[in-house]
């Protein structure tokens, strides 16, 4: 049986939704990820949606691949922010990261590279979701004040839709949402 691309991503996602597959999609798109990130599959396609936060409204388009023989999950991020009082002259923001599993600490991990420098890494503060919830806690920044730490939560409401939340905080200050992204399948 022949799957087109669309149709194997969503098989992907249904592995880890535990939705019903209707055949043999998911046996055939299962391995295309290391087993230890199966949990992250619900990811993998291609998405859009919008954010807003303090850089003002945005349009997102992100995409999940395996990458690395299924042992890395790449992230393909961009954010369109366009002229607004929060942002005049707008901007267009890129990032590339990477999902992957460490099994010395038995957590997943987030390697963000910003197109403006920064760099991310964080670690899952759980070993899987919870409740649909996944939250990732900064363990590593860099060229962002050392004072600072971020988090990274992201809630599945259904294999096909999630919110993102990224929320950063100073000095031992209480964290606050600096953007909040809503995305669906594409």
């Amino acid at each position: 049986m022949k799957l087109s691309r669309r149709t194997a991503l969503l098989g992907i996602g249904c592995v880890a939704a535990g939705c019903a597959t209707g055949g043999g999609v998911a046996a055939n798109v299962a391995p295309m990820l290391n087993q230890r990130l199966q949990p992250l599959a619900r990811f993998v396609g291609n998405w859009r949606g919008t954010g807003a936060g303090e850089p003002g409204a945005s349009a997102v388009e992100r995409s999940y691949a395996p990458v690395l023989g299924g042992r890395f999950i790449e992230v393909r991020n961009r954010s369109t922010y366009a002229p607004q009082p929060a942002n005049p002259k707008g901007e267009v923001h890129d990032d590339v990261g990477y999902l992957s599993f460490d099994g010395a600490r038995k957590l997943f991990v987030l390697r963000q590279f910003h197109i403006e420098g920064f760099f991310n890494q964080y670690a899952a503060t759980t070993a899987d979701f919870t409740d649909g919830k996944l939250v990732f806690a900064s363990e590593a920044l860099e060229n962002i004040p050392a004072s600072f730490k971020a988090r990274e939560t992201y809630v599945f409401s259904s294999a096909d839709a999630f919110e993102e939340i990224f929320e950063i905080a100073e000095d031992g200050a209480k964290f606050e949402v600096y953007s909040h992204n809503m995305l669906t399948r594409a």
